[in-house]
């Protein structure tokens, strides 16, 4: 019979509805059972797409004696990470003070009241390397809960203490940082650590590191620094043509195992595809270069094929394994390649291009990736780069389509807003850049979505599946979803997203922010939980935090909310010392308080959108890399909205022509109406000038 997991939306949770473990989901019921029985809590946490909860799954969690143990002793919560962040990082924290690290899945066992006592990640069915294995765990906890009780007891007060102190952000407000020496000396750090050789940071395992390519970009163009566009550039390019990137259907697998971006971690996750199709964007824009333009085409192509709700909304995440192995679906051989390929290309050609003519490079089989620069074997083959790109591009098709007759991953399909939100932010911004309606129209249809479907009662909901819209919005679901409704309005110049924007804008202060300890990750009416999370170290994403700063950052200029820049600059201040003890911890913070402290950039553009001049003007906005800047636009005879954004307020055509004004802090510049002055004035207002 089905567990308690059964009226779950979750397909994480829905993979557990049958294992012979009576899983409850978390809530009332499961604390109540643990209360009235007093049986310790067994809380495991992990997400569809998690290579290693599926193998602990299969040798614990569907294995009947383990089972009988966990039922016998434990009350046993399952939950996804992706749909709870907030219990996520609750208990991942506790973890990481138990053990000095986390991951997933995650394994803690809980008083009945949730505080943890005891916890780890994975557990294997069988002793090995010196570990336990997960049944001689469950029998030594279940023992030491009925034999040493005041012990737990204690442990579990020491450690909820340790978790608060985790979570919570020093309250200190201290003077600001020293955004440039921070900026400065995060770039330094990410040059020590820079393989020159591979690209990337650190050793392996790799991850793509967003955030600090994009803060590398922005550093460049303020100060002109040639070694970090360099440092930009070659990781792009070695993520690029690795086995990382999906040579066949484009998009980024989750990360590398090893230094080469070689042998990926098979999953796909729709954010770090979102914030990939930015990097790349943005290196499209300051170095002209259509390698980058390509990768951003093929990951926006992968979003929409495979990626893409019927309604609109962009699904989380597809796994590593698909027919129980990793990567199977993602891996060739040379006679199968040759078979596909025929005589349509030189398939001897694209077999020494995706490095496959040197042997199998994964478990006998290869994966496809670009081991040296295509310049290398298009001379190796007495043809052009242009031919050897063509060659490739229908190599692609063809290897697509046999692809697809393959038993595909398993796709979790539910709708995320803070991941969609990212996704929103890139897409907008790449259509607007690449000229591009199509794109537009994705981004646009998923803020529709969001706004049309995943609310209740005027209130934002985190995940969306089956039809089925569940859990109040956290602090990333709306900061993240703002800034993408900020990117359609840049885009697309309808007063309507904007509005948007400033709605939500106004909801996420009041639901989240605390006048003492600045933005919390939960709304002030959220469920009681045993400390209130606060995050604020970026990771693979930016924290709520972050991105609330870059909200209102943004919305300050638009709005005139004077009371929305202080809380900007009042939780940068209160970050101050840790972000100098640690600014690669604060890459996208530390992104905003130099967009803050740089004094933004201000453009109004005025005048009739289909004349050569405007679309002249506008294209001088979208072509070039502007970190520092905001956009706006009413027409000649000025905005017919009913709401006006103060942005707007006395901005006129001069003379009936396309007009710009450009502002700086507090100094506005003389209207202008040529695209070459606009740019001229926009590069001399950028410290570093034009990129």
């Amino acid at each position: 019979m089905p567990n308690h997991l059964v009226n779950e939306t979750s397909p994480y949770l829905q993979q557990h509805i049958d294992n012979p473990v009576d899983w409850y989901p978390w809530g009332d019921e499961a604390f109540e059972r643990a209360k009235a029985e007093d049986k310790p809590i067994f809380l495991s946490i992990g997400y569809s797409a998690c290579h290693w909860c599926h193998v602990m799954a299969h040798e614990s969690f569907e294995d009947e004696a383990t089972a009988t143990i966990m039922n016998e002793h434990f009350v046993n919560i399952k939950v996804d990470r992706e749909e709870r962040p907030d219990i996520d990082n609750i208990y991942m924290a506790a973890v990481q003070a138990l053990t000095g690290r986390g991951g997933w899945p995650m394994s803690v066992w809980l008083l009945p009241d949730g505080r943890p006592f005891f916890g780890g990640t994975y557990f294997p069915d069988k002793p090995r390397y010196g570990i336990l294995s997960f049944m001689q765990v469950l029998q030594r906890v279940a023992e030491i809960y009925r034999e040493k009780r005041l012990e737990i007891e204690n442990d579990a007060i020491s450690l909820t203490e340790a978790i608060s102190g985790r979570l919570l952000l020093d309250q200190t407000e201290s003077s600001p940082p020293p955004v440039e020496e921070c900026l400065a000396e995060a770039v330094q750090v990410l040059s020590g650590n820079y393989d020159r050789t591979w690209g990337g940071f650190g050793k392996a395992p790799k991850f793509p590191s967003s955030m600090s390519l994009e803060l590398l970009l922005a550093h460049h163009h303020r100060h002109g620094q040639k070694h970090a566009l360099k440092m930009v550039t070659h990781t792009l390019d070695r993520m690029a043509w690795g086995g990382m990137y999906d040579q066949v259907g484009g998009g980024f697998h989750r990360y590398s195992v090893d230094e080469r971006w070689l042998v990926p971690h098979f999953e796909k996750m729709l954010y770090d595809n979102a914030q990939l199709i930015g990097v790349y964007l943005h290196a499209y824009q300051v170095t002209n270069e259509e390698r980058y333009r390509r990768i951003v085409e093929e990951t926006v192509d992968y979003v929409k094929r495979e990626m893409t709700a019927p309604l609109g909304g962009f699904y989380s995440s597809q796994d590593a394994d698909s027919e129980g192995e990793e990567g199977k679906y993602f891996l060739w051989d040379q006679d199968e390649i040759r078979r596909v390929l025929g005589r349509s290309v030189d398939a001897e050609c694209l077999l020494d291009y995706w490095g496959v003519l040197k042997g199998a490079n994964f478990e006998g089989h290869s994966i496809l990736w670009v081991p040296e620069p295509p310049n290398r074997v298009a001379k190796r083959h007495n043809i052009s780069t242009s031919k050897l790109s063509a060659m490739v591009s229908k190599a692609k098709t063809l290897l697509l389509a046999e692809r697809n007759k393959r038993i595909s991953p398993h796709r979790d399909e539910k709708v995320l807003i803070a991941w969609n939100g990212l996704t929103i932010k890139s897409l907008a911004e790449a259509a607007r850049v690449l000229d591009r309606p199509d794109i537009l129209t994705m981004a646009a249809n998923a803020a529709n979505f969001i706004l049309n479907t995943m609310h209740n009662q005027g209130r934002l909901l985190r995940s969306y599946r089956s039809g089925k819209a569940r859990h109040l919005a956290y602090l990333k679901d709306y900061a993240f979803f703002i800034e993408g409704l900020i990117e359609l309005y840049q885009s697309t110049f309808k007063i309507r997203w904007l509005n948007e924007a400033l709605t939500l804008t106004g909801q996420m202060v009041e639901l989240f922010w605390d006048d003492e300890a600045g933005f919390y990750d939960t709304a002030s009416d959220h469920e009681s939980l045993i400390t209130r999370p606060q995050e604020v170290i970026d990771g693979a994403i930016p924290s709520g935090t972050s991105g609330a700063v870059a909200v209102l950052a943004r919305m300050a200029l638009y709005t005139g909310r004077s009371d929305w820049l202080d809380k900007a600059n009042r939780l940068i201040k209160r970050s101050g010392t840790a972000v100098e003890k640690y600014p690669n911890a604060f890459m996208y913070l530390l992104l905003q308080a130099g967009f803050i402290l740089n004094e933004p950039q201000e453009v109004v553009l005025v005048g009739e959108p289909d004349t050569p001049t405007f679309k002249a003007m506008h294209s001088v906005i979208k072509r070039h890399y502007w970190p520092g800047q905001i956009a706006a636009f009413q027409n000649s005879t000025g905005c017919a909205e009913s709401i006006l954004p103060p942005i707007l307020e006395g901005r006129r055509a001069v003379n009936g022509k396309a007009t710009a004004y450009v502002c700086q802090g507090s100094e506005c510049h003389l209207p202008i109406t040529t695209p070459e002055a606009l740019l001229a004035e926009l590069q001399k207002t950028t410290r570093a000038g034009s990129s």
